[in-house]
């Protein structure tokens, strides 16, 4: 669980701000949906892999442009 020590004198829109950056630079919410339903090891690595083919790809054309 985060934790943010809201400062004397600060507002509290401005913890907020902090907590939500320090939310998405941990990628908290990214791990609670895929903890949701288990994905066999194989697939994972499956996704992974065709992450890679496509970023390979478009880095590929943006090169030969």
């Amino acid at each position: 669980m985060l934790k943010i020590d809201v400062k004397s004198g600060e507002s509290i829109e401005k913890a907020l701000k902090r907590y939500k950056r320090k939310v998405r630079k941990v990628r908290q919410l990214n791990q609670i949906r895929d903890n949701k339903n288990y994905t066999k090891k194989s697939t994972r690595r499956r996704e992974i892999i065709k992450k890679a083919r496509y970023k390979q790809q478009f880095l590929n054309k943006t090169a030969n442009e």
